[in-house]
């Protein structure tokens, strides 16, 4: 919902550059239902919901057995804009003290892991708990985690944040080297947070999680952009 918001809201620039002010106007009109919509029904007291599976029952709840809070609902309602400034602050703070692992180096994208519960999510069920987006570090999420922090203004956190998930700061020692078992020179796509492997990298030469680090530490930390 978020992520369309954003969306929306870039074509609406789009529409108006090429002439179609009706179109801009629709999708400015749709985003502000959308933005509406999200608050009245997907807040759920301290964070911001995941999703709904077919039949209402809400996903990434405090009230969920399994997958209480999802990280990437709460970075985009900061990034997308869309999200009550309050209520952004409140979810990030849940980030930072649910779902970041400063003592294995990974931000979880979610938590707890889905295993035994009726839940059925999908494919990432699929994976043992704490392996890869199952309650493992997902990089992409991870660093709009990093990019939401940034965007609210606490620039030394998202640094040390962007560092947390930096992979040189993985292998610093033989110990470190062990335990991750990946490159230390290109961005892993995912890092495991299960017990038995946690801090350990995986799907390393993952361009997209790449891309997004390169975003994150040049333009949210160094607010460097270009224009034109």
């Amino acid at each position: 919902g978020f992520f369309l918001y954003e969306v929306l809201l870039r074509f609406v620039e789009v529409a108006r550059i090429q002439g179609d002010a009706s179109f801009a106007a629709h999708c400015q009109s749709e985003a502000a239902k959308l933005r509406q919509n999200i608050e009245q029904h997907g807040w759920d007291g301290e964070w911001y919901l995941r999703a709904f599976f077919d039949d209402g029952t809400p996903l990434g709840s405090a009230s969920s057995p399994e997958c209480r809070i999802d990280s990437i609902a709460q970075s985009w309602s900061v990034l997308s804009g869309a999200g009550d400034a309050e209520r952004s602050a409140m979810a990030m703070e849940a980030v930072d003290k649910l779902l970041v692992r400063r003592e294995h180096g990974l931000i979880q994208l979610l938590d707890p892991p889905f295993d035994k519960s009726n839940l059925n999510p999908g494919y990432i069920k699929g994976y043992p708990p704490g392996v890869r987006e199952n309650g493992g570090q997902y990089t992409h999420a991870a660093i709009w985690t990093v990019m939401a922090v940034a965007r609210l203004g606490d620039g030394d956190e998202a640094a040390e944040l962007f560092h947390l998930l930096n992979p040189v700061n993985h292998t610093r020692t033989a110990a470190d080297v062990e335990r991750y078992k990946t490159e230390p020179y290109v961005t892993a796509g995912d890092v495991y947070a299960h017990p038995a492997h946690a801090g350990r990298g995986g799907w390393t030469w993952y361009t997209g999680s790449a891309g997004w680090m390169y975003r994150a530490g040049l333009e949210s930390i160094l607010g460097l952009r270009r224009h034109g």
